[in-house]
């Protein structure tokens, strides 16, 4: 049985317009193993986020199935409740937002450890949260907890926010865009810890991001799904996908991403494989496949038909995948023969 499961999962907000709606998730289906790191990545507003806030409960689904343990959260109460609420959390990109400012850090952090009655007293309290100030490296532990957000780094406040996390012992935390505003030269041990915590507590990780280097990072041996206008077009290991994308709008994403080297660039075209670099707006997507105004391959199919998410494989790809795409097979055939062709 899996930890959490999606199933046909919708989240439909309305537009403030007569009779239109924003689609910002679309039919989401997605297994979480324990222990697993699945990275979701996309252009701004792709959904990434509205898919992290749904699964850990900040919205709840239009329409479809979220099951925690087998249970579908919405119908969970008592302390069935309680596991998924303390079992789901998350961490927000934006720390100094995500803090109060008028606390200190050992106010902050105490709050949930009293409502949930995690422990019975502030010495407690101080106590369990110097440890976990130490977990994710922040030391001496008792100087940082009467300190306010503003006197910590953007850096010092992520951590912050995973110790808070980690203090509701949870089986999945959902780190949404974690280190897009924390300095390069500290995002890397960022990326670090979130492995050493779900290597050392088997804490499964929902890897939110638009950036493919980061997540191929922390996610080299775990999944990546792939996002577009709120919906799926692609779901596979991260390392086979990266190396061989099956949807154009990943080999887009592949493409795009810059490399000094010029004996380790990739055999992709030098130009961007797009036909537009405009998104479409959500309030007016096109007809059938909603990348087709942006796709080389597409044809009068992709623009009257939108295409399923389907699972694809190959004798020769290690792992199984899927794609939702009409034209994968010929695609890649093409792009094969290209590049044997150079």
């Amino acid at each position: 049985m899996s930890l959490m499961e999606l199933k046909n999962v919708n989240m439909i907000f309305p537009s403030g317009k007569k009779e239109n709606v924003i689609g910002a998730v679309v039919d989401a289906n997605l297994t979480i193993d324990e222990g697993e790191i699945i990275a979701v990545i996309g252009e701004s507003g792709s959904g990434k986020t509205t898919l992290g806030k749904v699964i850990v409960g900040v919205h709840k689904p239009t329409s479809g199935q979220i099951l925690y343990k087998g249970k579908d959260v919405t119908k969970l109460t008592g302390a069935n409740y309680k596991d998924y609420r303390l079992g789901v959390q998350m961490v927000h990109q934006d720390s100094f937002a995500a803090l109060n400012p008028n606390k200190t850090i050992f106010q902050s952090l105490s709050i949930p450890l009293y409502e949930h009655k995690i422990v019975k007293g502030s010495k407690d309290a101080a106590q369990m949260l110097m440890e976990y100030l130490v977990e994710v490296g922040l030391t001496p532990p008792e100087q940082f907890l009467e300190k306010y957000p503003h006197q910590l780094s953007g850096g010092q406040r992520q951590r912050i926010l995973l110790a808070r996390a980690l203090s509701m012992k949870p089986k999945l935390i959902v780190a949404d865009e974690p280190v897009s505003m924390v300095d390069v030269s500290l995002r890397i041990s960022l990326l670090d810890l979130m492995t050493r915590m779900n290597q050392k507590y088997k804490i499964s990780f929902i890897y939110i991001t638009h950036d493919l280097g980061t997540a191929r990072y922390i996610a080299s041996h775990g999944r990546i799904v792939v996002m577009y206008l709120g919906r799926q077009v692609e779901i596979g290991q991260i390392q086979e996908t990266i190396e061989n994308p099956k949807h154009p709008y990943t080999y887009a994403l592949v493409s795009a991403v810059p490399e000094a080297d010029p004996d380790r660039r990739s055999n992709f075209a030098d130009s961007l494989p797009l036909k537009s670099l405009d998104m479409p707006s959500l309030l007016n997507l096109p007809t059938g496949c909603k990348f087709n105004p942006r796709c080389p391959n597409a044809d009068k199919l992709c623009e009257m038909e939108e295409p399923r998410l389907l699972e694809y494989s190959e004798e020769d790809l290690k792992e199984k995948g899927k794609v939702k795409c009409h034209h994968t097979k010929e695609i890649l055939r093409a792009r094969s023969k290209s590049s044997f062709m150079d």
